[in-house]
């Protein structure tokens, strides 16, 4: 078996049976790419099959050299994943990565907004241009119900139950699920749709996808960003921000009012509830106030 097709077979099984989104997939493609590239540089013969612990302790070696522990780690983890395909599907009879450890690395977690700071960036919204409603529909969307931002470009008109208080998100691995709207997202959403949307060109195909572009069409995740970074610029707030800062609030603010962690994990769209706990940047007074309002003992 040669280095290409094993990586075309793994992409496959990356989106037929772990329904991986196409990010993903890129991700894990490009970990055993740089290892392909490694062997072709150092003119090492090895193939998928016959290649040993050895060879990949000095790829990651040389890699180590020269990026930090956080993408050497991410390398190990890719490259483990592509040997334990081959053993799934008896390529192999070993996981020659199984006794390399990654580094040890410490859990980051991105800048959690204040509700202050997310009403200054919806503030700093400038309405008198065309893409403002949509801009503030969109920052409103990303913190009031907590969505990664390929399930916001995504979104349609079609999984909008606004009667019902859900919206229909499409998350990773296309399964569905109800997240709740709240009335002031809905309402930022309504005025996005009727006073600006509804006069749009819209381009075919993209008939049902709720925001849009100026030329008709779904919105990037580039431009989600990049919408994003302008107006943390504008309030000169001094936090590393991105779409997804806007989802950690969201999951932090309910955990700090009291909701369930279960409840949590359900709207995030989380398979293991371990997940939504790495979420949860909580400060120890919250916690003293957990026990002293639960605990018979208080």
């Amino acid at each position: 078996m040669k280095w290409n097709s094993a990586l075309t077979d793994y992409k496959h099984y990356l989106k037929l049976e772990r329904g991986l989104s196409d990010n993903s997939i890129e991700s894990y493609s490009l970990d055993v790419v740089k290892l392909i590239r490694f062997l072709d540089d150092n003119n090492i013969n090895t193939t998928p099959l016959t290649i040993e612990s050895n060879t990949l302790k000095e790829f990651i070696y040389q890699v180590a050299k020269v990026v930090n522990e956080r993408s050497q780690a991410r390398l190990i983890s890719g490259l483990k994943s592509f040997f334990n395909y081959l053993l799934f599907e008896d390529y192999r009879a070993d996981n020659p990565l199984e006794l390399i450890e990654s580094p040890r690395i410490g859990r980051k977690l991105p800048d959690t907004l204040s509700v202050d700071d997310i009403d200054k960036l919806s503030a700093a919204v400038d309405l008198s241009k065309p893409e403002g409603e949509r801009n503030r529909a969109i920052i409103e969307t990303l913190y009031g119900c907590g969505l990664r931002v390929s399930e916001l470009t995504s979104l349609k008109l079609s999984d909008l139950f606004f009667e019902e208080g859900f919206i229909k998100v499409t998350g990773k691995g296309n399964k569905e699920r109800f997240v709740p709207i709240g009335p002031l997202t809905q309402k930022y959403i309504t005025i996005y749709r009727t006073e600006i949307r509804i006069h749009q060109n819209i381009q075919p195909s993209f008939e049902d996808t709720l925001f849009l572009n100026r030329r008709g069409k779904q919105l990037t995740r580039a431009m989600i960003f990049t919408i994003v970074k302008r107006l943390a610029e504008k309030i000169s707030l001094n936090k590393n921000i991105s779409p997804h800062t806007f989802r950690h609030s969201f999951a932090t603010h309910l955990l700090e009012n009291g909701a369930d962690l279960s409840a949590i994990q359900l709207m995030l769209g989380h398979e293991s509830i371990t997940t939504t706990e790495i979420y949860m940047h909580v400060d120890r007074s919250h916690l003293a106030k957990v026990i002293e309002q639960f605990h018979p003992r208080k």
